[in-house]
């Protein structure tokens, strides 16, 4: 928004994130639940990287992708929760314009590797089950630490623009933020300068860093899919589509929860609905991860019983 005519424009060096709840109760019944949250998540996503590292079978590009995204969860809900756990233990609300700014450049670097590698994984879903006798070739060492490194830097980029884009911005009015962790729509409400060029920027960036990697999922489980269905085994084509079912699940959750973040810029009332999105994209998610990938994997199952129990003895 352009400020009127007489407004006082010297520079905020802080903001106050309102948080998730306004009294103390509630603000102690929120510390502890984000509390063991974070300590499930951290210990579930590392038990999956542990399980990964010392199982030879699990070996292979597929779960060296899923160590990859463990590491990202913890990264991601290690962004967010610890700074609100010390505030609420502080009483404090403020957070300074340094802070903030970097918060907001780690959480979108995350989230931007996330959408690259949930693309990777599902190319190699598709190169595994529709080009099985290349497929050792097409998903070598190299190739899997290239896509990680491409996906870095992509994601590192989209960051670091977004990061120097706000930073021109004028804050020189209110300075609460109704969020829990300093993202882009807030920002952009708090904006003493026009905000169009950072929501182009947004909407741009959006259409490489979600949508595209979007379609590429889509087409190559297409492709799955119509594979999956040549398959006369009924026990072949159940053992294929249990692979793809909790990627796809991630999948889902993942791109529904961004969606209905960022496409809603400017959005002043739905602020409380934000809240419920922010939780869902930075704690539920990497929560739901492992579980969701051990569940029905009975190679992961036998590995993490080996990591949490110890190899048993050979008799």
């Amino acid at each position: 928004m352009e400020p009127e005519a007489g407004t006082n424009m010297t520079a905020i060096t802080e903001f106050i994130l309102l948080g998730l709840v306004e009294t103390e109760a509630m603000q102690s019944v929120v510390f502890v639940l984000f509390f063991f949250a974070y300590l499930i998540t951290v210990g579930g996503n590392l038990s999956i990287l542990a399980a990964i590292l010392v199982e030879p079978k699990l070996h292979t590009p597929m779960y060296f992708f899923l160590g990859n995204l463990s590491v990202l969860d913890v990264g991601c809900i290690s962004v967010t929760v610890p700074s609100m756990l010390g505030r609420l233990l502080s009483h404090k609300r403020t957070v300074p314009y340094g802070a903030c700014l970097s918060q907001l450049f780690f959480f979108h670097l995350l989230a931007g590797m996330d959408c690259f590698l949930l693309t990777a994984m599902a190319y190699d879903r598709f190169l595994a089950i529709c080009r099985p006798l290349t497929y050792s070739t097409h998903m070598s060492q190299t190739v899997q630490r290239i896509l990680v490194a491409v996906s870095w830097a992509c994601a590192f980029t989209n960051a670091l623009t977004h990061t120097v884009a706000i930073s021109t911005l004028n804050f020189c009015g209110p300075n609460v933020i109704n969020h829990f962790y300093c993202d882009l729509p807030q920002l952009f409400q708090l904006s003493c300068s026009s905000t169009q060029l950072n929501e182009l920027l947004l909407f741009v960036a959006a259409s490489f860093m979600a949508v595209a990697p979007l379609v590429l999922i889509t087409v190559s489980y297409v492709h799955v899919v119509a594979a999956v269905l040549r398959i006369r085994s009924t026990q072949g084509r159940k053992k294929a589509f249990s692979t793809c079912g909790s990627h796809l699940t991630v999948v889902g959750i993942f791109y529904g929860t961004g969606v209905f973040s960022y496409m809603r810029l400017g959005s002043v009332e739905a602020s409380d609905k934000d809240k419920g999105v922010g939780v869902f994209m930075t704690v539920i998610n990497p929560m739901l991860n492992p579980l969701i990938y051990s569940l029905r994997n009975t190679d992961v199952q036998g590995a993490l019983c080996q990591v949490l129990v110890g190899r048993q003895s050979l008799t």
